[in-house]
């Protein structure tokens, strides 16, 4: 197979020399360019973009990394980003932790991702201690989605958690109820998606603001997942008696909860009122409340900030003037906090899954 250099010997130049005018850059001679293409064509050699790509330094590849590619929030983004990406030359490295600690580790604290990306994107990934020297030597540009731990000198792309499930459970305390539960995250996963600490914080906020004391027998977990919001629905209705509302701090709980309520005889919403966080697909065609967040705008706002310091070679700063509109956050960044904190809007979307409790009619 016919390489790099005997198309480099055969022209009288240097490797880098064929490189540089196969990819048609201005510093080769037109002439040197002509003995180049002459000798590639004479040898019939194509070259590798991946090669020519790193032979410039670069790989115009980013790397996304994602706590579980199955979940709609963190497909939703890494599609959307990747989009954004591919419309600007780059390629989109995908780096699925699954729940595996190992995988965090390896990708982190070892030399080959600074071989195979120009850049890094972390979707609601925690990091410890230890992870932030590792992404600092690192030395690339970076952006977090949706992540409760910021990355020093980093943009944030995010919503605001603790707003969003005071939004929901406000919206079942201003339809009568009292007695309302919450489905919340894994905190014993270790690589939970922080965002169930801050919307935990956020169904407590609103309960004491409405005079009402969060009860522990009705905050039950469930991992993020369908199947999850069923185990803790169910393991509310075990615990009796039943919520007249429950909150689940993602759509894909709340659909859980949805279906365990229905297996046991209960109506939704006659009996026990439903809401979620997110406005999965599927949440329009089963009628469900929600407070709406754009996921998808998530991707595509934190694909955007990377391509800058990517066009300059530089790590990103403050998030330029023309960038795709989002408050910033209020308040003084925390001590870990990135350089920029976007903070999307969310909204909230009232369907069929919520009414008043039957005893206030």
């Amino acid at each position: 197979m016919t390489r790099i250099d005997d198309v480099a010997r055969l022209a009288g130049v240097s490797t880098a020399t064929v490189s540089r005018a196969l990819r048609g850059l201005p510093t080769v001679t037109e002439a040197t360019r002509l003995r180049v293409l002459d000798a590639a064509a004479q040898l019939g050699y194509i070259a590798s973009p991946s090669a020519s790509r790193l032979a410039g330094g670069k790989t115009r590849a980013v790397a996304v990394v994602v706590p579980r590619i199955t979940r709609w929030f963190f497909s939703t983004v890494v599609e959307a980003a990747e989009d954004t990406l591919q419309e600007a030359g780059y390629d989109l490295l995908l780096y699925n932790l699954g729940g595996r600690e190992n995988a965090r580790e390896r990708m982190l604290h070892t030399a080959s991702l600074r071989h195979r990306v120009d850049a890094l994107m972390l979707v609601a990934t925690p990091l410890r201690r230890t992870d932030f020297a590792a992404i600092s030597a690192l030395g690339m540009p970076g952006v977090t989605v949706s992540s409760g731990t910021g990355v020093p000198g980093w943009p944030s792309i995010r919503i605001d958690d603790v707003a969003a499930a005071r939004t929901a459970t406000g919206h079942l305390i201003g339809l009568g109820h009292r007695r309302i539960a919450h489905i919340s995250g894994n905190s014993g996963e270790e690589l939970a998606f922080t965002a169930h600490l801050d919307r935990r914080r956020g169904y407590r906020e609103a309960l004491v603001t409405a005079g009402l004391t969060p009860d522990p027998a009705l905050d039950v977990e469930g991992d993020f997942t369908i199947a999850g919001g069923g185990l803790a629905t169910a393991e509310l209705l075990r615990r009796g008696p039943v919520p007249t509302a429950i909150f689940a701090a993602c759509d894909e709980m709340a659909l859980g909860a949805i279906a365990v309520l229905r297996q046991a005889g209960l109506r939704v919403p006659a009996d026990v009122s439903v809401i979620g966080i997110d406005d999965h697909d599927v949440a329009r065609v089963v009628g469900l409340t929600t407070v709406a967040q754009p996921a998808a705008e998530q991707g595509r706002l934190a694909a955007g900030t990377l391509l800058g310091p990517l066009a300059a070679g530089t790590p990103p700063g403050p998030l330029a003037a023309g960038t795709p509109p989002g408050p910033l956050a209020a308040g003084t960044p925390p001590a870990a906090a990135p350089t920029d904190t976007v903070t999307l809007p969310t909204r909230l979307v009232v369907r069929e899954s919520t009414a008043p409790p039957r005893e206030t009619g």
